[in-house]
């Protein structure tokens, strides 16, 4: 057993701590800025967060990744609403200030825990392909891959987008405020303006190049040529007409109608990289209601989302696999503990590689996968003292008889998204995380919201040597992604909400936050900001700029090779028992607040 000591490594209560966290991930981007006319709960909450401690609260509660659409959901809460309510007004909030990470044109998964029923759920608001879609729509003349961001700027990768009805889905089960009445602080904001924060002015300023392709989004994002500015004021008349059709039409105004023909034609008319979206895709989107994943760790059960997405499943594979180590023994501080952690989720990563997609479309083993024996006989691999020298897919059972083969996936997925958890008065839970993919999505906007490019999420292979590829691009099939909206059992009872943006990174960011708030006895602020150190295929990632890197040497003599990189999650947690504890990543803009 490896022991190191890493001074610093948890990040302590106390300024410093959370701060230098943030400005050590990206210092032009990090948590500093203004908001304008903060109210003093905003304030405190903002400086609560700099402390490294969590706000709390005794009867509701919401982290989000901004001030202002954290303080509209908080509006609707005080006024008795649900966290299904306040969830839809900071969606359309966070679409108008936070634009590049989640929005109208996007998609969603909602992890929903009913105080009433004591029962889980889940929506699968994910966007879908095109009918007309293909399955060699992201390869070439010769069929060879196309370059990642050939792929993604234009209309090629927009997906046909799932959030809007997500939001009246959400809202029709769960709701309890006038549907109208969520739409008011977002409308307000587009109309009057909002002050760019410095997140978002410097993700301008390096997208430049890619924004400037189209003029609805140029002319927004880069007026007269120049990227906005930290603290310029702007507005965005055409988004705020967009939610008063929302608000009178519901999601239909936005599905069918004058706003699906300019989303459509924007797609199909994109200079150089033209899309296949058509009218009939928006007009059969639907929603759909699936049952929660749900995996065993330690005296928890940890559910979220599944097929479409990886997110549970491999978060569950991770902690499952985990559960038959003592990490709280070996401490956070303790190389062996991250060669564990890193091994854990190479294997699951094998896994998710070769068998996760939308399952509505292939057979997966998605019992097979979380099965606790299966994991336990995974977990042997781990005896060791050093790195796996490779890693391979296991060989879960699958849902049905017979035997599938499927070619291993190597999809890109670049981080951007945005997560929501809310407590509401009722003891409702909700957890969902929301995104239109890559940062600014495709780059295209019509009537003031950016659309997706979810279909990149697809394989751009078919095949592998004659081996169908699980996740490989199918009409009306739903990309995987690696979204993992977590709500943490204990006895039947949520305990932690919790979720993160950040690509296929998510998974390791929600895995390591759970064993630190679990087993290694953090607060949630703490462990939201513990310094990220994140294996996926066995290059370890660890955060530059914070003692993480202490495991540089550690890691590096177990056999990997270790990567020093920004590695900016956006978790939002909240802890949940007799008093509410949010905790807000440092590493964005986001807060905690409650009452």
């Amino acid at each position: 057993m490896k022991q190191i000591a890493i001074a610093a490594f948890v990040v302590a209560a106390g300024a410093a701590g959370a701060q230098e966290a943030a400005d050590a991930v990206a210092p032009e981007l990090a948590t500093g800025g203004s908001f304008e006319a903060l109210s003093p709960e905003v304030a405190a909450a903002l400086q609560t967060k700099e402390a490294g401690q969590p706000v709390e609260a005794k009867n509701w509660m919401i982290a989000a990744a901004n001030p202002h659409a954290v303080s509209a959901g908080a509006e609707i809460l005080r006024a008795g609403g649900t966290a299904a309510d306040a969830m839809v007004a900071v969606q359309v909030v966070l679409g108008l200030v936070e634009p590049q990470s989640s929005g109208l044109g996007g998609g969603a998964f909602l992890v929903w825990y009913d105080a009433a029923s004591g029962e889980i759920t889940t929506l699968d608001g994910r966007e879908t392909a095109p009918l007309a879609a293909t399955p060699r729509l992201f390869q070439d003349e010769s069929g060879a891959p196309l370059k990642f961001y050939d792929a993604v700027v234009g209309g090629r990768s927009v997906g046909t987008p799932g959030t809007p009805a997500l939001l009246e889905a959400a809202h029709r089960r769960w709701g309890r405020a006038n549907w109208p009445s969520l739409f008011e602080a977002g409308i307000d904001l587009a109309e009057n303006g909002f002050s760019v924060s410095p997140r978002l002015a410097g993700l301008i300023e390096r997208d430049a190049d890619r924004l400037s392709r189209f003029r609805a989004t140029a002319d927004y994002f880069l007026p007269g040529g120049a990227p906005l500015q930290t603290g310029d004021r702007l507005l965005n008349p055409a988004y705020a007409d967009v939610l008063r059709t929302l608000a009178t039409e519901g999601a239909a105004g936005f599905y069918t109608g004058p706003l699906a023909a300019d989303i459509v034609r924007t797609v199909t008319t994109a200079e150089g990289n033209p899309g296949v979206l058509s009218a009939v895709d928006l007009a059969l989107y639907q929603v759909k209601e699936r049952p929660a994943v749900c995996a065993e760790y330690r005296a928890f059960d940890i559910c979220g989302m599944g097929p479409p997405s990886s997110g549970a499943l491999t978060v569950g594979q991770i902690l499952g696999m985990l559960g038959q180590y003592d990490l709280a023994a070996l401490g956070a501080e303790n190389s062996e503990a991250w060669r564990l952690i890193g091994d854990a989720s190479r294997l699951a990563f094998a896994d998710r590689g070769r068998y996760m997609a939308d399952s509505d479309f292939v057979p997966m083993p998605t019992k097979g996968l979380v099965d606790p024996a299966y994991l336990a006989e995974r977990a042997k691999l781990l005896a060791g003292d050093d790195a796996l020298p490779e890693v391979a897919p296991g060989a879960p059972e699958f849902d049905h008889a017979g035997v599938v083969h499927w070619a291993d996936d190597a999809s890109i997925e670049f981080p951007s998204t945005s997560h929501i958890s809310i407590v509401d008065g009722y003891g409702n839970v909700l957890s969902m995380t929301t995104t239109i993919e890559n940062g600014f999505g495709s780059r295209l906007m019509t009537n003031g919201f950016l659309l997706n490019n979810e279909l990149t999420d697809f394989s751009f292979r078919t095949h592998r040597d004659g081996v169908p590829i699980a996740n490989r691009l199918e009409p009306g099939k739903r990309p995987r992604s690696s979204m993992a909206p977590t709500i943490v059992m204990q006895d039947g009872k949520p305990v932690l909400a919790i979720g993160s943006p950040g690509g296929s990174r998510i998974i390791g960011y929600v895995a390591k936050t759970i064993i630190a708030w679990a087993d290694w006895g953090m607060n949630v602020q703490q462990a939201v900001a513990l310094p990220h150190a994140v294996n996926r295929f066995g290059t370890y990632d660890l955060e530059e700029g914070t003692g993480a890197t202490a495991l540089a040497e550690p890691l590096e003599a177990m056999g990997y090779k270790v990567n020093q990189r920004d590695l900016t999650s956006g978790l939002h947690a909240i802890e949940i028992g007799s008093v509410l504890k949010g905790g807000a990543d440092p590493r964005r803009e986001g807060i905690a607040l409650g009452e």
